[in-house]
């Protein structure tokens, strides 16, 4: 972490001790720390001892430039290579959720063009209501990335979840992450998400019910990893701001096939996450279709195969994936789908498992390859199964240098 600008904003938290030695740990390490507190925040640990510790001021004020305008928490969100909040309070968390900004700390958070890792604080109670749940989760998906919180003894007395990780846990976490940041430089990357939809008529279609939730995880982590992604995403609200990032959103798997074949030409890799549908209706029309006495009968026909027409085009440098989401048979139907389809691996998830699948924030996922090798993974929010995916692909690809 030799000379990495490491921002630390500091929240109101018995925790907050611990900053001290993380603090010292990082200086050892070789990196240049700055730290912003909350003004709670100084309640439990002083400024003059951060400020000693990591041989610069810290923050806690807007100030004035030389020009008089108050600048300094868009200044700090441009220095820094890393923005970690620790220990971050439901509070602070709230108000990032939210776009709330009373202090520096959440000034610096709404100006920050570096990646933010958030390690939360609080009392097990304050964690597991619904409302910091939601928060939590509304601030992965801006792409913050969280450090869990430990099992252990708690300020109340009470134990269970909530533990701040330690020092040594959070240098950890900061090393990983500067050693992956660009791991995949200079690579091109396809990934389809969410699902198609095939127009019935001006106002129905033939759907699913894919968020597009995993695909866009997966376009993120590659992106953090210095990847060119381009995201073929079919209808969802998701939207993934990201420099590295070229979202093209489609509707019908035609326009998806199209897209997705113009980016593999380029393309290192490639992990198809889309739900596609499997048929579309013969005709389309144009005019809402009314309500009879009788049965409809709408007769459809087969969408291309977007996963397999890619199978058929890849070259010998090229690693291709796909998705399998089964409800019976699962490993010999995803072993069957990943030969037939020429693909390098198959993410396999089954709506057998409780967190799985559509609508979740998680998923459980076993990964398959052609050397008949799989690794079954637990459940896991879909920013980490990203993660496990993501380091697959790296891994395969290391392989073929």
């Amino acid at each position: 972490m030799k000379g990495k600008k490491i921002l630390i904003g500091v929240c109101g938290s018995i925790a907050a001790y611990k900053i001290a030695t993380l603090t010292r740990l990082l200086k050892k390490a070789g990196a240049d720390v700055k730290i912003i507190l909350t003004p709670s925040a100084k309640d439990f640990i002083t400024p003059l001892t951060l400020s000693t510790l990591s041989k610069n001021p810290v923050f806690s004020e807007f100030v004035k430039n030389n020009k008089g305008e108050w600048t300094n928490h868009v200044e700090l969100g441009l220095w820094a290579d890393v923005f970690l909040i620790a220990p971050a309070s439901a509070n602070t968390i709230a108000k990032m959720a939210n776009g709330m900004c009373d202090n520096l700390l959440l000034a610096t958070y709404l100006s920050a063009r570096c990646k933010v890792l958030v390690a939360p604080a609080m009392d097990l109670d304050m964690l597991q209501h619904p409302s910091t749940s939601t928060n939590i989760e509304k601030i992965k998906s801006f792409g913050n990335l969280i450090v869990e919180p430990n099992d252990g003894e708690l300020a109340s007395g009470l134990v269970g979840k909530g533990r701040m990780a330690e020092p040594e846990e959070l240098k950890q976490v900061l090393s990983d992450f500067f050693k992956k940041k660009d791991q995949l430089k200079g690579k091109q990357i396809l990934i389809t998400a969410g699902p198609t939809h095939e127009a019935l008529d001006p106002v129905r279609f033939i759907g699913n019910h894919s968020t597009g939730k995993m695909g866009f995880a997966l376009a993120s982590e590659l992106a953090n990893r210095g990847a060119r992604v381009t995201l073929v995403a079919g209808p969802t609200n998701l939207v993934l701001q990201h420099p590295l990032v070229n979202q093209i959103n489609v509707g019908s798997a035609l326009e998806m096939k199209a897209e997705s074949d113009k980016a593999f030409k380029n393309a290192n890799a490639a992990i198809l996450a889309a739900a596609v549908a499997d048929y579309r209706p013969k005709t389309t029309s144009k005019e809402k279709i009314k309500k009879k006495d009788e049965d409809l009968t709408i007769e459809l026909i087969k969408n291309p195969d977007i996963l397999a027409g890619l199978g058929t085009l890849k070259k010998t440098n090229q690693i291709l994936a796909g998705f399998a989401l089964e409800t019976n048979n699962e490993f010999s139907n995803a072993k069957d789908k990943l030969k037939r389809k020429n693909l390098d691996f198959i993410v396999l998830n089954s709506l057998k498992n409780k967190g799985a699948g559509f609508k979740h924030n998680t998923n459980q996922i076993s990964i398959l390859d052609k050397q008949n090798k799989t690794v079954n993974f637990k459940l896991k929010h879909k920013d980490e199964v990203a993660i496990d995916i993501v380091d697959y692909l790296v891994s395969l690809m290391m392989k073929k240098k």
